[in-house]
Order: structure tokens, then C-alpha cells, then sequence
């Protein structure tokens, strides 16, 4: 069965040729291979604003520059969302993205009694770290802290689960077989749409 799949890569770099674009290219390959249907969204590439109050996020329109990303996130069936850790979180650039797309009117709504609606529920999603640190200190001595609040308190909170990981640590000291291995396992999971 053919899977919609939005890739999300968040490497705020326009320029490319980060570990997060060949992870984020990986993945893409592997699900075209086995027939699933695959929306890119280059975060970088887009020009939108930062939110900057509550009115904005509650009652403003979208950017026109960002329907097409919300379209991709709404017509998906799995999300990857791929990005570097930066101080211990996802970089600002991925976060305003976020606020943007997991807005009121797209994502959820508010209800007068109760939780808010869930619009985007009946989506899973996998996110793709790159780290300087090891993994398992990341997720032991730091908590995961940073992915913890974004799996909690965005994804799940606007009904997408499954939320599964893939860290890959100590991302820019690795050899070249190593990087080799990860843009296999990328593959690998595209094919599956996992």
C-alpha cells in the first residue's frame, strides 16, 4: 500500500550539502522506490514571518509562502521532520516554522469546554536528529528535553502519533562509512514509510 509522506527538512542552511540533506534525499529515494508519494518542504527555502503574538497565532491567516507546505502536512499520511540539534532543541528556524503550519484553523481548534480538536490525527511521524554528542547522552544526562517538548506539546498535541526517532550522534566526526550506513538506513525506512 502506497503511503503519502511529507519530508520536512529543517537544516536552516539554504546553501545544502549538510548530513541533514543526505539523510532527508535518503529517505526520499527509498520510498519512490517502493511507490509511495513524496512532498519535499525545504524550510530554509522559504520566506515567511515569525509569529509575534497570541492574536497572530489564534486569528492570522497563513503566509501564502507556507500553503504549500501546509498542503504537503494535511495531505500526508507520515511525517519525517529532519533537522540538527542546536543548544539542546530544534533550530529557531524549525520552531517558527512549526507555529506557523500547527496553528488554530490548520492543526486544531479550540473548543469551548474540554481539549481542543485534533485535526491531524491519524498521522505518524519520525524524526531525524543529527547531533554533535552521543545519542545515548542526549537522551540520558540532557532527558532528550528538546524532542520530549516537541513530540509532547506540537505533534501529539494536534493527534499525530506514532512519533518514532532516529538520532544520529557525534554527526560531523564520523568516517565517510559510517555516514555511508545512516544514508542506508534513511533508505531503508523510506522504503517501509516508517
Amino acid at each position: 500500500m502506497a503511503h503519502r509522506i511529507a519530508i520536512i527538512q529543517g537544516h536552516p542552511d539554504k546553501a545544502g550539502g549538510h548530513l541533514c540533506n543526505a539523510l532527508a534525499d535518503a529517505y526520499a529515494e527509498g520510498a519512490i522506490a517502493k511507490g509511495h508519494l513524496v512532498s519535499r518542504v525545504e524550510i530554509a527555502a522559504i520566506d515567511f514571518p515569525l509569529l509575534r503574538s497570541q492574536a497572530e497565532f489564534e486569528k492570522g491567516s497563513l503566509p501564502d509562502s507556507l500553503a504549500e507546505a501546509r498542503d504537503a502536512i494535511v495531505s500526508a499520511d507520515h511525517l519525517v521532520l529532519v533537522f540538527p540539534l542546536w543548544l539542546g532543541t530544534m533550530p529557531a528556524l524549525v520552531k517558527a516554522f512549526l507555529e506557523q503550519i500547527m496553528r488554530p484553523g490548520v492543526a486544531f481548534a479550540y473548543q469551548s469546554e474540554g481539549a481542543p480538536k485534533q485535526f491531524l490525527t491519524g498521522r505518524s511521524a519520525r524524526l531525524v536528529v543529527t547531533m554533535g554528542m552521543p545519542p545515548f547522552v542526549y537522551r540520558w544526562f540532557f532527558f532528550a528535553h528538546g524532542l520530549r517538548g516537541l513530540e509532547r506539546n506540537i505533534l501529539k498535541f494536534v493527534g499525530i502519533k506514532p512519533v518514532r526517532e532516529s538520532l544520529f550522534g557525534l554527526a560531523t566526526g564520523e568516517s565517510e562509512a559510517k555516514r555511508r550506513q545512516w544514508i542506508d538506513q534513511m533508505r531503508t525506512l523510506g522504503e517501509r514509510a516508517e
